[in-house]
């Protein structure tokens, strides 16, 4: 009951401060809810002329996030502890691979936690968040507690809310935020599990010869790696791999230029540590650090990183590999000629830039760890993420 309310309000452009946006202009059903466009950003509020901060991530796959917490890493649990431990100097860390997470057991990251800084532990704290937001849908506490007061589509929640539902509107609302997040959790379209990659993990599927070395390329610790932190294997609970380790990290990816506000010098998205007003002091160690996404459905996918600075698989893996290697590829030069490396984040904070960890660990002069040709394969990979798979479109 509370679910079918939920995906009411997820459809109802009448919630948003402009009254044409809904959750599903940004998070499209039929792109795994994810944005539709190739735009960095989407724009919204009251007039719809607002831009947005940060790129719109995916709704899929979130039932499983665990609450925001700092404390030991550990690249496979579902059910870390709800703790906040901040090293007393820097970030450097233990290296980690895609095979042996133990080394780097004993570094404090930030893991868990909804949005791209963790700043919501819960599907009902998250949908409060685009909801009000000034830049997005820019409704307002009083015009949705309206909505729901009168909508025919309310009448379920409206009913179970009771008489404390009618004295009180907070309650009302937060019962209209609970049903949207019902709607995501028993909805099955957010975590169907129907790619390649799940039809191959149960036996009912084979990888193409590109699909396999990709796959074994992910996996390698000396090349791409990625599975240190887009974990792929099957959990002790049975579940199926949500290919993230619910952790942070910092990768410097170019500031872009394209958004109004990077215009201004002084601006800077430090994901984690613009979680509350005194982040950047009192998460310091995690400035410039944002939230390793599911690689579910990233082959739908037209922007990536926070700020939407690349537009492609072929972008993204390019940067993994040739960052550091090849800088000017990425960053810009400066009055004095000299390339501005890490250019969106202050230079307090980039120690905590990953240089450590494969494919990172490289310096100018040096071969990449992934050739251009394994670059492709790992994206031939990347593209049995895609949920929807049926055995008639073939290997």
């Amino acid at each position: 009951m509370m679910a079918s309310v939920g995906k009411a309000m997820f459809f109802d452009p009448a919630l948003s401060g402009s009254g044409t946006l809904s959750c599903a202009s940004c998070h499209v059903t039929s792109l795994h809810y994810g944005p539709a466009g190739k735009d960095p950003v989407f724009k919204g509020g009251a007039k719809g002329d607002r831009e947005g901060r940060r790129a719109i991530p995916s709704l899929t796959y979130l039932e499983r996030q665990p609450p925001f917490s700092i404390g030991p890493d550990d690249a496979v649990a579902d059910d870390i502890a709800p703790t906040i431990a901040v090293p007393v100097t820097g970030g450097a860390h233990a290296a980690k691979s895609a095979v042996n997470t133990a080394s780097s057991a004993a570094n404090l990251v930030p893991q868990g936690g909804l949005f791209l800084d963790g700043r919501a532990d819960t599907l009902h704290q998250q949908a409060s968040g685009p909801m009000f937001d000034p830049d997005e849908m820019a409704a307002t506490p009083e015009k949705v507690t309206a909505r729901l007061q009168t909508v025919a589509y309310a009448k379920p929640l409206r009913d179970l809310a009771g008489i404390r539902g009618k004295v009180s509107s907070d309650f009302l609302l937060s019962e209209g935020l609970f049903a949207l997040a019902r709607y995501q959790i028993e909805e099955q379209n957010f975590h169907p599990y129907s790619s390649k990659f799940d039809a191959w993990l149960q036996g009912r599927a084979r990888f193409s010869p590109a699909e396999r070395e990709g796959y074994l390329l992910f996996n390698d610790p000396k090349k791409g790696n990625c599975a240190a932190c887009h974990v792929d294997t099957v959990g002790s609970d049975g579940l199926p791999p949500l290919f993230t380790d619910h952790q942070y990290e910092a990768l410097a990816a170019p500031r872009n230029f394209a958004l109004q506000h990077t215009h201004d010098p002084a601006y800077y998205d430090l994901g984690v540590c613009n979680q509350k007003p005194e982040g950047r002091k009192e998460l310091a160690p995690y400035c410039g650090m944002f939230a390793t996404p599911t690689l579910r459905n990233t082959a739908t996918r037209h922007s990536f990183f926070h700020n939407g600075v690349f537009h492609s698989l072929e972008d993204v893996l390019d940067f993994y590999v040739l960052r550091d290697i090849e800088p000017e590829r990425f960053y810009p030069k400066g009055p004095d000629g000299k390339v501005q490396a890490y250019n969106d984040i202050p230079a307090a904070y980039q120690g905590n830039i990953d240089t450590t960890d494969a494919p990172f660990d490289r310096k100018p002069g040096q071969a990449p760890a992934l050739t251009q040709a394994e670059r492709k394969a790992i994206i031939a990979f990347l593209q049995t993420l895609t949920d929807g798979w049926t055995k008639d479109a073939g290997d």
